[in-house]
């Protein structure tokens, strides 16, 4: 069941009390048994775009170091998924090796799920705070985002895949020179359940100095 918008509280205003100590079995209950979606899984109904705004404004309140907003937020929906496959298959239309096979699966690739968010990472130099800090805080962006989807009721799979790495589909998605793809999360309602993975054993990853 997916919750309804009136559930999210108002975000204090500068200066309020923001209550952000506050124990929720639920919320552990959630980190414990988070499990992306498969991207192929994800079908409608995909959140609204009042959702989808709810959602990005939650994500917006990831640590910050000196408040920059380091990031931006692209919706696509509907035709705009279209589009940008279509953008993507102009960049690559031209390579070599590139058949119709890969150029019709470039234009599928953001259609695969009702409705995508791609999280722009905008780092840029700072005097006090580092570009990978700025980074980090993208990165923090595109996970409280799929918690925030999965806490409503939806589905999401995080991806970057190959247009995070081409300078020519950043451009063709209207990042600028200095933006990167931090992550595209895909939304939907899953139709399959998920099924736990194999997860790396944190135990032999935890030390103390």
């Amino acid at each position: 069941m997916v919750l309804p918008l009136s559930v999210i509280p108002h975000a204090p205003r500068e200066g309020e009390p923001a209550n952000a100590i506050k124990q929720s079995a639920e919320t552990l209950a959630l980190l414990a048994q988070r499990r992306s979606s498969k991207v192929m899984h994800l079908a409608e109904p995909a959140p609204t775009s009042a959702e989808l705004d709810a959602l990005i404004e939650l994500a917006g309140r990831v640590p910050d170091h000196g408040k920059l907003g380091p990031w931006r937020f692209v919706v696509f929906e509907g035709e705009a998924r279209v589009r940008a496959g279509e953008a993507l298959a102009q960049v690559i239309a031209g390579d070599e090796g590139v058949d119709e096979g890969r150029l019709a699966h470039t234009r599928a690739l953001l259609q695969r799920a009702p409705a995508c968010v791609m999280v722009v990472s905008s780092a840029s130099p700072h005097k006090k705070v580092p570009e990978w800090e700025q980074q980090l805080s993208s990165g923090a962006a595109c996970f409280a985002l799929l918690l925030a989807a999965h806490a409503m009721g939806y589905g999401g799979c995080w991806l970057t895949e190959w247009p995070a790495y081409d300078a020519r589909a950043r451009a063709a998605l209207g990042l600028a020179e200095h933006e990167r793809i931090a992550g595209i999360v895909y939304l939907g309602t899953p139709t399959e359940g998920a099924t736990e993975r194999v997860r790396a054993d944190v135990s032999s990853r935890i030390s103390r100095f």
